[in-house]
């Protein structure tokens, strides 16, 4: 059973003239695995759709009265009925995970609350050599620690675990000048 959709009511913050894009992309990325994201907004967010999309979102809207919207957003499912979040991701598409040393360790970020598995993965960055893989399983995709590691010019892989309840990551250390542009 899928669990309850994640609801973010954007209407006080919209009323009071604020922006919700980066509460929108931290829920978004906040999801458990099968979990779908409700949005309330005071207008249908069409710019928002093509944002999601391209992060595996399809929606369901409908107006909910006094111009009010609501948008449900779902992981998209292919036509083999894999969700979109099951696919291999990664930083570059040209390395092969088949080139990658195995992993020198195995850590489980499950329990962790944000910010700390990005604080340790980046630390143990910090002492390992280049081209050094560590293994990470998290409880989540990790979107906001995909801008440091690209800075910082390491590179990752990572998926949705196949029982769907975490997202396993895998991140070679690159050299600090590899940084990507």
């Amino acid at each position: 059973m899928a669990p309850k959709p994640y609801e973010l009511d954007l209407r006080p913050i919209l009323r009071a003239g604020g922006e919700p894009f980066a509460d929108i992309m931290q829920a978004a990325g906040g999801l458990a695995p099968g979990q779908s994201l409700s949005l309330l907004a005071t207008f249908e967010p069409v710019p928002l759709y093509r944002t999601l999309a391209r992060k595996g979102f399809d929606h369901a809207a409908r107006e909910i009265g006094g111009g009010d919207w609501e948008v449900l957003f779902t992981r998209a499912v292919s036509e083999s009925g894999a969700r979109a979040d099951e696919n291999i991701q990664a930083s570059t598409v040209g390395i092969s995970a088949q080139a990658w040393p195995e992993p020198l360790g195995h850590e489980d970020f499950r329990d962790f609350d944000p910010p700390e598995p990005m604080v340790r993965i980046l630390a143990a960055l910090e002492e390992m050599r280049p081209g050094e893989v560590l293994s990470a399983l998290l409880d989540r995709e990790p979107l906001f620690l995909f801008p440091e590691l690209r800075q910082r010019g390491h590179h990752w892989r990572g998926a949705v675990e196949p029982d769907g309840t975490s997202y396993r990551l895998l991140v070679r250390a690159g050299l600090s000048n590899e940084a990507a542009a």
